[in-house]
């Protein structure tokens, strides 16, 4: 073998060599690739959490239960779902026993259309996982419990699917940022919207076409144009976790370990 054959034979057999381990992913980021769950188990996901609210021995909303501390657990939801009541609340677990709940008051969430409450239990209920502010055209998920206009008959828990429209630059008045193709009902305020790993990412409030009020306006006090306007009414809209995560109370802050398999 001459000397120009000995160096081709030493390339190509460091090529091989090293070819195959730069190509191969470190082990690490494999771990670190996202989890996307079965719809079926989605629907799961979203229940687990999912509670209802309940005033004056009626379900005025939905809520989400975000952190447990010893016995007690705490429940996200809409400021608008305990005006629609009166004190004293109760919450509904998935397993359909019913908590005094008692409502937060040092938590001051600066006009969005947030609110807490505690209850106490011996029992193991899951709590959601924080999730990133979505972007337009990822799926999300919506739980909650609507009900009927006639004596606010509870029709169970109900799970809609769709995708994200819009994610406003500065938000509405309540703080509604999401805008999601999910058909939102009536009862439904306060419940969680899910993306496709299972992670808590907002929390729903408006649906679409309002019969009520002017949700369509920012914070700040402008107004969207007529042709956005129309476009807004079509979706259902909520608020982002991140602003609960921003604005909780201390000692309140969601966990990030409570997703359960």
């Amino acid at each position: 073998m001459d000397w120009r054959s000995l160096i081709l034979a030493t390339c190509i057999s460091g090529i091989s060599m090293v070819l195959p381990a730069q190509l191969l992913p470190a082990k690490n980021s494999l771990k670190q690739l996202p989890v996307e769950m079965s719809q079926q188990r989605l629907q799961q996901q979203a229940e687990s959490i999912a509670v209802r609210v309940r005033s004056s021995g009626q379900v005025a909303g939905t809520g989400i239960a975000i952190r447990k501390q010893g016995s007690q657990y705490t429940v996200l939801t809409n400021e608008h779902v305990l005006k629609a009541g009166k004190a004293p609340y109760q919450i509904q677990t998935p397993d359909n026993k019913i908590y005094p709940a008692t409502f937060v008051k040092d938590a001051n969430f600066k006009g969005n259309d947030l609110a807490l409450l505690r209850f106490s239990s011996s029992a193991e209920y899951t709590t959601a996982k924080p999730g990133a502010v979505p972007k337009v055209g990822d799926e999300v998920f919506a739980g909650g419990f609507p009900f009927t206009e006639e004596g606010l008959k509870d029709r169970g828990f109900v799970f809609k699917t769709g995708k994200v429209w819009r994610v406003l630059d500065k938000a509405l008045e309540g703080g509604y940022q999401i805008g999601y193709t999910n058909d939102i009902e009536k009862g439904m305020s306060g419940g969680p919207l899910l993306n496709s790993r299972g992670e808590l990412v907002g929390v729903n409030g408006v649906h679409a076409y309002p019969l009520w009020g002017d949700p369509y306006q920012y914070k700040d006090g402008t107004e969207p144009n007529a042709a956005l306007r129309e476009e807004m009414s079509k979706y259902s809209w909520g608020i982002p976790i991140d602003t609960f995560k921003q604005l909780a109370p201390s000692g309140l802050e969601m966990t990030t370990n409570s997703l359960k398999k």
